[in-house]
Protein backbone atom coordinates (compact mmCIF):
# COMPACT_ATOMS: atom_id res chain seq x y z
CA UNK A 1 0.00 0.00 0.00
CA UNK A 2 1.38 3.60 -1.10
CA UNK A 3 0.17 5.29 2.59
CA UNK A 4 2.18 2.53 4.44
CA UNK A 5 5.26 2.97 2.04
CA UNK A 6 5.33 6.49 2.83
CA UNK A 7 5.00 6.47 6.66
CA UNK A 8 7.75 4.19 6.25
CA UNK A 9 9.79 6.35 4.09
CA UNK A 10 9.51 9.20 6.96
CA UNK A 11 10.26 6.82 9.62
CA UNK A 12 12.88 5.04 8.14
CA UNK A 13 14.40 7.56 5.65
CA UNK A 14 13.57 10.86 6.59
CA UNK A 15 13.62 10.02 10.37
CA UNK A 16 10.56 12.25 11.53
CA UNK A 17 9.95 11.53 15.35
CA UNK A 18 7.51 8.70 16.46
CA UNK A 19 4.67 11.64 17.24
CA UNK A 20 5.09 12.98 13.82
CA UNK A 21 4.66 9.77 12.28
CA UNK A 22 1.87 8.80 14.27
CA UNK A 23 0.32 12.87 13.72
CA UNK A 24 0.49 11.93 9.40
CA UNK A 25 -0.94 8.43 9.66
CA UNK A 26 -4.11 9.66 11.30
CA UNK A 27 -3.95 12.52 8.67
CA UNK A 28 -4.04 9.98 5.87
CA UNK A 29 -7.11 8.09 7.48
CA UNK A 30 -9.12 10.43 7.49
CA UNK A 31 -8.77 11.77 4.62
CA UNK A 32 -8.69 8.58 2.98
CA UNK A 33 -11.94 7.53 4.83
CA UNK A 34 -13.96 10.64 4.24
CA UNK A 35 -12.18 10.67 0.28
CA UNK A 36 -12.89 6.70 -0.56
CA UNK A 37 -16.01 4.47 -0.44
CA UNK A 38 -15.30 0.78 0.33
CA UNK A 39 -11.84 -0.66 1.30
CA UNK A 40 -8.90 1.09 0.11
CA UNK A 41 -6.57 -0.08 -2.62
CA UNK A 42 -3.57 1.85 -4.36
CA UNK A 43 -5.89 2.51 -7.40
CA UNK A 44 -8.50 4.33 -4.96
CA UNK A 45 -5.98 6.39 -3.06
CA UNK A 46 -4.31 7.83 -6.13
CA UNK A 47 -7.90 8.56 -7.87
CA UNK A 48 -8.44 10.35 -4.63
CA UNK A 49 -5.76 12.56 -4.85
CA UNK A 50 -7.05 15.06 -6.67
CA UNK A 51 -7.49 18.88 -6.55
CA UNK A 52 -11.19 18.61 -6.19
CA UNK A 53 -11.36 15.60 -3.83
CA UNK A 54 -8.63 17.59 -1.55
CA UNK A 55 -10.56 21.00 -2.04
CA UNK A 56 -13.91 18.91 -0.67
CA UNK A 57 -12.40 17.49 2.59
CA UNK A 58 -10.60 20.97 3.29
CA UNK A 59 -14.17 22.53 3.21
CA UNK A 60 -14.94 19.71 5.06
CA UNK A 61 -12.85 20.60 7.70
CA UNK A 62 -13.65 23.95 8.00
CA UNK A 63 -17.24 23.88 7.77
CA UNK A 64 -18.66 20.73 8.98
CA UNK A 65 -15.57 19.71 11.60
CA UNK A 66 -15.12 23.51 12.38
CA UNK A 67 -11.68 23.34 12.74
CA UNK A 68 -9.17 25.51 13.61
CA UNK A 69 -7.30 26.96 10.19
CA UNK A 70 -3.65 25.90 11.72
CA UNK A 71 -4.74 22.22 11.88
CA UNK A 72 -6.57 22.03 8.25
CA UNK A 73 -2.83 23.89 7.18
CA UNK A 74 -1.78 20.68 8.60
CA UNK A 75 -3.68 18.36 7.19
CA UNK A 76 -3.00 19.94 3.58
CA UNK A 77 0.74 20.16 4.05
CA UNK A 78 0.79 16.22 5.08
CA UNK A 79 -1.34 15.26 1.88
CA UNK A 80 0.78 17.76 0.13
CA UNK A 81 3.83 15.26 1.46
CA UNK A 82 2.36 12.57 0.19
CA UNK A 83 1.87 13.40 -2.86
CA UNK A 84 5.27 14.89 -3.24
CA UNK A 85 6.58 11.36 -2.28
CA UNK A 86 4.34 9.92 -4.81
CA UNK A 87 5.79 12.13 -7.61
CA UNK A 88 9.32 11.37 -6.90
CA UNK A 89 8.20 7.32 -7.36
CA UNK A 90 6.43 8.25 -10.29
CA UNK A 91 2.94 7.40 -9.38
CA UNK A 92 1.60 10.75 -9.65
CA UNK A 93 2.51 13.63 -12.51
CA UNK A 94 2.02 16.67 -10.25
CA UNK A 95 1.24 17.69 -6.80
CA UNK A 96 -2.41 18.28 -6.54
CA UNK A 97 -2.40 20.13 -3.11
CA UNK A 98 -0.60 23.57 -4.99
CA UNK A 99 -3.64 24.18 -6.53
CA UNK A 100 -5.50 24.69 -3.10
CA UNK A 101 -5.74 27.68 -1.61
CA UNK A 102 -5.10 27.48 2.61
CA UNK A 103 -7.05 28.93 4.79
CA UNK A 104 -5.72 31.97 6.26
CA UNK A 105 -4.09 31.58 10.10
CA UNK A 106 -3.85 34.50 12.86
CA UNK A 107 -0.21 35.22 13.67
CA UNK A 108 0.22 33.92 16.84
CA UNK A 109 3.21 35.06 18.63
CA UNK A 110 5.06 32.41 20.96
CA UNK A 111 4.12 31.97 24.70
CA UNK A 112 6.78 33.44 27.17
CA UNK A 113 7.47 34.19 31.27
CA UNK A 114 9.12 37.12 32.56
CA UNK A 115 12.96 36.69 33.97
CA UNK A 116 11.46 37.65 37.32
CA UNK A 117 8.69 34.57 37.12
CA UNK A 118 11.28 32.29 36.26
CA UNK A 119 13.66 33.56 39.35
CA UNK A 120 11.17 33.45 41.88
CA UNK A 121 10.48 30.06 40.42
CA UNK A 122 13.87 28.44 40.93
CA UNK A 123 13.96 30.77 44.61
CA UNK A 124 10.80 29.46 45.48
CA UNK A 125 11.81 25.75 45.12
CA UNK A 126 15.65 25.62 45.90
CA UNK A 127 15.43 23.31 48.60
CA UNK A 128 14.47 20.67 46.10
CA UNK A 129 18.00 20.88 44.44
CA UNK A 130 20.63 20.88 47.50
CA UNK A 131 21.76 18.04 49.66
CA UNK A 132 19.64 18.98 52.00
CA UNK A 133 16.27 17.46 50.01
CA UNK A 134 18.86 14.67 49.42
CA UNK A 135 19.38 13.85 52.99
CA UNK A 136 15.76 13.97 53.56
CA UNK A 137 14.62 11.88 50.91
CA UNK A 138 17.12 9.05 51.82
CA UNK A 139 16.15 9.31 55.60
CA UNK A 140 12.11 8.77 54.58
CA UNK A 141 10.24 5.83 53.04
CA UNK A 142 6.89 5.33 51.88
CA UNK A 143 4.64 8.39 50.31
CA UNK A 144 7.23 10.76 51.80
CA UNK A 145 10.28 10.04 50.21
CA UNK A 146 8.55 9.10 46.92
CA UNK A 147 6.96 13.23 47.35
CA UNK A 148 10.42 14.52 47.89
CA UNK A 149 11.80 12.30 44.57
CA UNK A 150 8.95 13.90 42.50
CA UNK A 151 9.32 17.08 43.52
CA UNK A 152 13.08 17.19 42.67
CA UNK A 153 12.39 15.54 39.48
CA UNK A 154 9.52 18.42 38.34
CA UNK A 155 11.99 20.92 39.28
CA UNK A 156 14.70 18.92 37.11
CA UNK A 157 12.20 18.98 34.16
CA UNK A 158 11.79 22.80 34.41
CA UNK A 159 15.37 23.05 34.92
CA UNK A 160 16.45 21.14 31.97
CA UNK A 161 13.75 22.53 29.79
CA UNK A 162 14.54 26.30 30.55
CA UNK A 163 18.46 26.08 30.39
CA UNK A 164 19.15 24.05 27.38
CA UNK A 165 15.79 25.06 25.43
CA UNK A 166 15.37 21.70 24.17
CA UNK A 167 12.16 20.35 23.13
CA UNK A 168 10.37 18.10 25.09
CA UNK A 169 10.80 14.62 23.04
CA UNK A 170 14.22 15.82 23.16
CA UNK A 171 14.27 15.49 26.83
CA UNK A 172 12.51 12.08 27.36
CA UNK A 173 14.80 10.71 25.34
CA UNK A 174 17.89 12.16 26.83
CA UNK A 175 20.44 9.53 28.28
CA UNK A 176 22.99 9.63 31.23
CA UNK A 177 25.61 8.85 27.98
CA UNK A 178 24.51 12.55 26.89
CA UNK A 179 26.19 14.10 29.13
CA UNK A 180 29.57 15.54 29.52
CA UNK A 181 30.63 17.00 33.06
CA UNK A 182 34.10 17.58 32.12
CA UNK A 183 33.18 19.90 29.12
CA UNK A 184 30.28 21.09 30.93
CA UNK A 185 27.42 20.03 27.77
CA UNK A 186 24.70 17.90 26.94
CA UNK A 187 24.56 16.17 24.01
CA UNK A 188 20.49 16.32 21.94
CA UNK A 189 19.54 14.22 19.13
CA UNK A 190 17.01 16.34 17.79
CA UNK A 191 14.57 16.48 14.76
CA UNK A 192 16.00 14.38 11.38
CA UNK A 193 18.32 12.95 13.98
CA UNK A 194 20.68 15.72 14.11
CA UNK A 195 22.75 16.09 16.83
CA UNK A 196 23.87 18.77 18.45
CA UNK A 197 25.73 19.93 21.54
CA UNK A 198 24.24 22.23 24.26
CA UNK A 199 26.58 24.15 27.04
CA UNK A 200 25.48 23.65 30.70
CA UNK A 201 25.65 26.38 33.52
CA UNK A 202 27.66 25.04 36.66
CA UNK A 203 24.49 25.70 38.67
CA UNK A 204 22.34 22.93 36.28
CA UNK A 205 25.52 20.47 36.22
CA UNK A 206 25.23 19.99 40.44
CA UNK A 207 21.62 20.27 39.84
CA UNK A 208 22.07 17.50 37.18
CA UNK A 209 24.48 15.35 39.94
CA UNK A 210 22.12 15.36 42.76
CA UNK A 211 19.23 14.74 40.86
CA UNK A 212 21.22 11.32 39.84
CA UNK A 213 22.37 10.47 43.54
CA UNK A 214 18.17 10.93 44.56
CA UNK A 215 17.70 8.25 41.43
CA UNK A 216 19.64 6.14 43.04
CA UNK A 217 18.29 6.28 46.05
CA UNK A 218 15.02 6.30 45.20
CA UNK A 219 15.30 3.14 42.57
CA UNK A 220 18.60 1.85 43.19
CA UNK A 221 19.92 2.26 39.59
CA UNK A 222 23.34 4.07 39.09
CA UNK A 223 24.21 6.22 36.10
CA UNK A 224 24.47 3.98 32.90
CA UNK A 225 25.16 5.63 29.83
CA UNK A 226 22.30 3.37 28.21
CA UNK A 227 20.19 4.75 30.08
CA UNK A 228 17.28 7.22 30.65
CA UNK A 229 18.16 10.32 32.20
CA UNK A 230 15.15 11.07 33.86
CA UNK A 231 13.17 8.26 35.69
CA UNK A 232 10.20 8.25 37.42
CA UNK A 233 9.68 6.99 40.92
CA UNK A 234 9.59 3.34 39.84
CA UNK A 235 12.48 3.63 37.65
CA UNK A 236 10.75 3.98 34.33
CA UNK A 237 11.55 6.32 31.47
CA UNK A 238 9.64 9.92 31.57
CA UNK A 239 6.93 9.67 28.77
CA UNK A 240 5.77 13.41 26.95
CA UNK A 241 2.29 13.35 29.33
CA UNK A 242 4.46 13.30 32.39
CA UNK A 243 6.49 16.00 31.08
CA UNK A 244 3.32 18.26 30.39
CA UNK A 245 1.50 17.46 33.58
CA UNK A 246 4.57 18.31 35.67
CA UNK A 247 5.36 21.47 33.84
CA UNK A 248 1.89 22.52 34.47
CA UNK A 249 2.02 21.61 37.82
CA UNK A 250 4.70 23.18 38.60
CA UNK A 251 4.15 26.68 37.20
CA UNK A 252 0.49 26.50 38.51
CA UNK A 253 1.48 26.18 42.16
CA UNK A 254 4.59 29.23 41.38
CA UNK A 255 3.06 32.81 41.49
CA UNK A 256 2.79 35.11 38.26
CA UNK A 257 2.36 32.98 35.58
CA UNK A 258 0.04 33.62 32.84
CA UNK A 259 -1.23 32.03 30.00
CA UNK A 260 0.02 28.39 28.90
CA UNK A 261 2.09 26.02 30.99
CA UNK A 262 3.87 24.05 28.81
CA UNK A 263 7.51 22.49 27.89
CA UNK A 264 7.60 25.14 24.68
CA UNK A 265 7.08 27.46 26.73
CA UNK A 266 9.70 26.91 28.48
CA UNK A 267 12.19 26.79 25.16
CA UNK A 268 10.14 30.63 23.80
CA UNK A 269 11.41 31.72 27.57
CA UNK A 270 14.90 31.27 27.18
CA UNK A 271 15.03 32.15 23.28
CA UNK A 272 13.34 35.64 24.43
CA UNK A 273 15.80 36.18 27.33
CA UNK A 274 18.84 35.46 25.11
CA UNK A 275 18.08 37.48 22.41
CA UNK A 276 16.51 39.95 24.74
CA UNK A 277 20.43 40.22 26.02
CA UNK A 278 22.00 40.55 23.07
CA UNK A 279 22.44 36.70 21.77
CA UNK A 280 22.90 36.84 17.80
CA UNK A 281 20.09 35.10 15.96
CA UNK A 282 22.25 32.51 14.40
CA UNK A 283 23.53 31.49 17.68
CA UNK A 284 19.81 31.18 19.01
CA UNK A 285 18.91 29.52 16.14
CA UNK A 286 21.93 26.45 16.80
CA UNK A 287 21.14 26.07 20.55
CA UNK A 288 17.85 25.66 19.47
CA UNK A 289 18.34 22.88 16.70
CA UNK A 290 16.36 25.10 13.97
CA UNK A 291 16.86 23.84 10.63
CA UNK A 292 16.27 27.18 9.21
CA UNK A 293 16.79 31.30 10.23
CA UNK A 294 13.51 31.59 9.70
CA UNK A 295 12.11 29.43 12.57
CA UNK A 296 14.08 31.22 14.94
CA UNK A 297 12.77 34.90 13.75
CA UNK A 298 9.70 34.64 15.55
CA UNK A 299 11.53 35.33 18.94
CA UNK A 300 12.54 39.01 17.74
CA UNK A 301 8.87 39.95 18.69
CA UNK A 302 10.35 39.90 22.46
CA UNK A 303 12.60 42.40 21.52
CA UNK A 304 9.85 45.52 21.45
CA UNK A 305 10.27 45.77 25.42
CA UNK A 306 13.56 46.25 24.83
CA UNK A 307 13.98 48.61 21.67
CA UNK A 308 11.61 50.71 23.76
CA UNK A 309 13.98 50.67 25.66
CA UNK A 310 17.07 51.73 23.84
CA UNK A 311 14.86 54.21 21.92
CA UNK A 312 14.33 56.26 25.45
CA UNK A 313 17.76 56.01 26.05
CA UNK A 314 19.58 56.60 23.01
CA UNK A 315 17.10 58.46 20.68
CA UNK A 316 18.06 62.02 20.49
CA UNK A 317 14.38 63.25 19.84
CA UNK A 318 13.48 60.93 22.68
CA UNK A 319 15.97 62.75 24.82
CA UNK A 320 14.57 65.68 23.96
CA UNK A 321 11.25 64.47 24.71
CA UNK A 322 10.36 65.01 21.62
CA UNK A 323 10.09 68.67 21.68
CA UNK A 324 8.48 70.35 17.78
CA UNK A 325 11.23 72.24 15.87
CA UNK A 326 13.96 70.32 18.15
Amino acid sequence: MIVQDYISYIKDIRRYSPRTCEIYSAVLKEYFEFSVEGELSDDKALAALSPAHIRNYELHLLDDKKEDPRTVGLHLSVLSSLCKYLVREDLLQSNPVRSIPRPKTPKRLPVFYRDEEMKAYFSSTAFYCDSTSLEEQKAASGKMAIDIYERRLRRMIISLLYGTGIRRSELVALSCGALDFSRKTIRVRGKGDKVREIPLTDSLCEEILLYLQSVEAMTGLGPDAQRALLLTASGRPLYPVYVDRAVKRELSEAPGFQGRKSPHALRHTLATGLLEDGADLSSIKELLGHSSLAATQVYTHSSVDQLKKVYKSAHPRAKKRGNHGD
